[in-house]
This record gives C-alpha cells, structure tokens and sequence, in this order.
C-alpha cells in the first residue's frame, strides 16, 4: 500500500523491497518536498548516487564504499567541501556506514560544517542484489524516494541549526528516562530509535546531538512514554 494525496499516515516501500516494517512519515509531493540544498550531500556508492539524483539537485559525492579511507585525494575534496558548502552525511544504517560516517565527521572536526541525515534500519535487500546485506538492511538506495525526501527535506529547514533551549535533550536526561546507564537501556533506547525511524546503531551522544539540532524533542519523550 502507498500514500496519495488523500490519505494514510502510513508508508510501506515499493513492493520489489522485502521490508520487515512500515515507517511513519507524512506523504510529501517530491516536487515541494526538497527545498534547495546549498551542502554536498555525502553517500556511500554509485547507486545511493543515482537515488539521490532523482529527488534533490544538490551536488553529491560518493565514497566509493571504504574506498575514502584509501583515497587521500578524495578525503581531501569532502573536508574541503565541508568548509565550503558544507556537507551532509547520508550513509546506510548498517556497522560500515557508521564507520565511513564517523571517519568524515573526525576528518572534518572543528573545521567545516557536517550535518547528519539517517536513514532507519529497514530489514531487505535492494531489487539489484540476489540476497540482503551482511546485516540483513536496506541501504539509501533501497529506501523508498519518498522517505529519501522527508529525511533530506529536515536538512535544509533552519531549525536543524537552533535549539531551543526549554526542548533540549541532555545526558542527564537520557539517563533518568533509563536510556543510558542501565542494564536494560540499550533495548529502551533502541527502541525509542526505532519509533523515532532513527538508525538503531545511533550512539547516545549522536542520539542527543541529533533529536536537538532536528527539533525531535517532543517526539522523543512520546515515544519515550509508550515504552514506559
């Protein structure tokens, strides 16, 4: 079943996509989804480049997998682009992709503007390939364009850069919602990950960084709530 301009607060992926869940979001016209996107976006391979390609002009680069961490030439252009245009990070939701995303995010450091854009952890395989991933997850070319949209159109808004102070998580927070140093907090937190259709691998510190920059706050003590 797909979302249409009338209805359903559901979206399912295409049906050549073996997906183990259905992802929240509110249908988006492609065409007034994506406002301009000034920063190069960042993805992993050719193929999350050509799905890029069709739902945002933005420039993108790709790492050519862990090929970056071979290519001096290539670090060297994404840390440069990241003092210039800045960049934003779209890699897959899997172990590696935390790698290749985290070593970009160290390159850079201080020095040039990163911005994070995650993809949830989908169980599937893409329709080019005979079987699913090490990890069994759809990468960014097997997440549906629609959701693609919604996630990068969160990108370009101002609020991913202002916080409001009032709504800001914190680690002392995390911690008193049992999300953080407690026997049981890495399944609660997965969980509040999952309902929030974040990377369940996300650590706490990501965790926190993100839901304030995305302006997610209210969103996370619901779903903080229902597991309560």
């Amino acid at each position: 079943m797909y979302l249409n301009n009338n209805s359903v607060p559901l979206l399912k992926f295409p049906v050549h996509i073996v997906v183990a869940q259905e992802i929240p979001f509110i249908f988006l016209k492609l065409s007034t989804c994506i406002a301009h996107i000034k920063e190069t976006i960042i993805v992993e391979g050719k193929f999350d480049k050509e799905r890029i390609k069709r739902i945002c002009d933005a420039p993108i680069i790709s790492t050519n997998g862990f090929g970056i961490f071979k290519s001096k030439k290539l670090l060297n252009t994404i840390v440069s682009l990241a003092k210039t245009t800045g960049i934003i990070i779209l890699t897959d939701s899997d172990r590696a992709g935390f790698v290749i995303r985290n070593y970009i995010k160290q390159c850079v450091g201080n020095d040039g503007v990163v911005k994070h854009a995650y993809i949830p952890s989908v169980a599937g395989k893409e329709k080019r390939k005979d079987k699913p991933g090490k990890e069994g997850l759809l990468g960014v070319e097997g997440i549906s364009e629609d959701v693609l949209a919604k996630i990068l159109s969160e990108m370009s808004v101002d609020k991913y850069e202002t916080v409001d102070m009032n709504s800001k998580l914190t680690k002392s927070i995390l911690y008193s919602d049992g999300l953080s140093g407690k026997p049981d907090s890495l399944l609660k937190r997965r969980q509040v990950l999952e309902s929030l259709n974040l990377p369940v691998r996300m650590s706490p510190n990501a965790m926190i960084d993100f839901i304030n920059k995305a302006d997610l706050y209210d969103k996370y003590k619901e779903a903080v709530n229902k597991i309560k």
